[in-house]
């Protein structure tokens, strides 16, 4: 193929105990002619140097995943482009039906999201993030964003901003076209939940989005998600 159909992005940051799993699932989605991208916004345990067998490009970009996304988007060749998480884990059933999707030439989508961790709790929070976004055409970017990246050129992609780039990008999305909603689910670390606590994450994720949506900057919210300033 003189330009494959489809760029996976990839924005990291020290993250080399999760990517090369990643990269291993998408092996074969590189071996059909895809382009795999990193987008290393500053790592200090050696994640660009691992990814650097497994995908096509690796790039760099101050960090913030908008500014990473957006440089691995201006340098992808691909007809979509999708954005995945390194924590992200792609079983092969996904990536297929993503292929049978883009043949249909949508303009956007994402995938129902499953959490890597065992028990209950973490199932039901997998299944009300998948059924909200169902609801609302909203996705976060743990869910795979797909997009037409002519779509993606025209709308001047995510907005620089550090926290729900994701959310903001949905919003503008769907005024041009409901998202297609795809299963079977692409598994994310739970890894956050887990640390913070499960019920304490969810109650944070809630307040955050709700003041984000009554007009709290993102800067604001990214200093109370992260505890503070990113460095």
């Amino acid at each position: 193929m003189s330009a494959p159909p489809l760029s996976v992005v990839i924005p990291a940051r020290d993250e080399a105990q999760a990517l090369p799993l990643l990269l291993e699932d998408l092996a074969p989605l590189r071996a059909m002619g895809a382009e795999l991208i990193l987008v290393d916004g500053g790592s200090h345990d050696g994640t660009p140097q691992l990814a650097e067998a497994g995908v096509d490009r690796v790039i760099h970009s101050e960090p913030g995943r908008a500014r990473q996304m957006n440089a691995g988007a201006r340098v992808a060749s691909g007809r979509y482009l999708w954005f995945l998480h390194a924590d992200t884990r792609v079983p092969a059933t996904s990536w297929r039906r993503l292929l049978d999707v883009l043949a249909v030439q949508p303009a956007w989508g994402r995938f129902d999201v499953h959490l890597s961790g065992n028990g209950p709790s973490l199932r039901l929070i997998g299944s009300m993030i998948s059924l909200r976004s169902r609801l609302t055409g909203v996705a976060s970017g743990d869910q795979g964003i797909f997009i037409s990246r002519d779509l993606f050129v025209e709308l001047g992609g995510y907005a620089d901003m550090p926290l729900m780039e994701d959310l903001e990008l949905c919003r503008r999305l769907k005024r041009l076209a409901p998202p297609r909603c795809l299963r079977p689910p692409l598994v994310t670390s739970s890894r956050r939940w887990e640390q913070r606590g499960i019920w304490r994450t969810v109650w944070l994720m809630w307040r955050l989005r709700l003041s984000y949506y009554f007009g709290a900057s993102p800067e604001r919210l990214a200093q109370r998600y992260y505890g503070g300033p990113r460095s």
